[in-house]
């Protein structure tokens, strides 16, 4: 399946053929551009750089500048490369893709980054219980996480203890989104 970029733009919902409310995501993907086409004989794989956005000149480095000026196209925000695009041999570079390459009612896979959350406690950040009672003078132990080590052996913490620390601002995929519609 290829792919494209995109951003969100916003939430609403939409009722379905059975009368249901659905809640969807908009977002606006393409058009992107074909920046360059990676090959087998030159460079060991098949992939498609695509370009999304618009960045000024002004605020690339030495290196971005050149390679569009190369290609005499404006900047780009983002550049990524995709290695599944089955049609290969019709893409040509600086040609442009949109949102019509795919149908209504395709599942697709998207990612991002998720929400920054900041430093954040055992509780929201992994789902802890709490420890002790809200009685007897033990309110100070609501919200921590309990014992995080032994005592005799190995008598230390081990590697990979949930703890506090930050939370979100993570890559992430949702698999399996139903393209509700599709306006291009």
């Amino acid at each position: 399946m290829p792919g494209l970029l995109g951003k969100k733009i916003g939430m609403t919902s939409l009722f379905n053929q059975d009368g249901n409310l659905l809640p969807v995501t908009i977002l606006e993907v393409g058009p992107c551009k074909i920046f360059s086409k990676k090959t087998k004989d030159k460079d060991g794989y098949e992939a498609v750089q695509l370009g999304f956005g618009v960045k000024r000149s002004k605020k690339l480095n030495r290196g971005r500048k050149v390679f569009f000026e190369k290609l005499n196209s404006e900047p780009v925000k983002v550049l990524k490369e995709f290695k599944n695009f089955s049609n290969l041999d019709e893409l040509n570079i600086g040609q442009e893709i949109g949102a019509s390459l795919f149908t209504e009612g395709e599942k697709v896979t998207i990612t991002g980054i998720s929400k920054g959350k900041g430093f954040q406690g055992v509780m929201k950040r992994h789902g802890f219980g709490g420890v002790g009672g809200t009685t007897h003078g033990q309110s100070d132990r609501l919200r921590a996480p309990g014992s995080i080590g032994q005592s005799s052996y190995p008598s230390r913490v081990l590697k990979g203890t949930r703890m506090a620390g930050r939370m979100g601002n993570d890559k992430t995929s949702i698999k399996g989104l139903k393209i509700v519609k599709n306006k291009c």
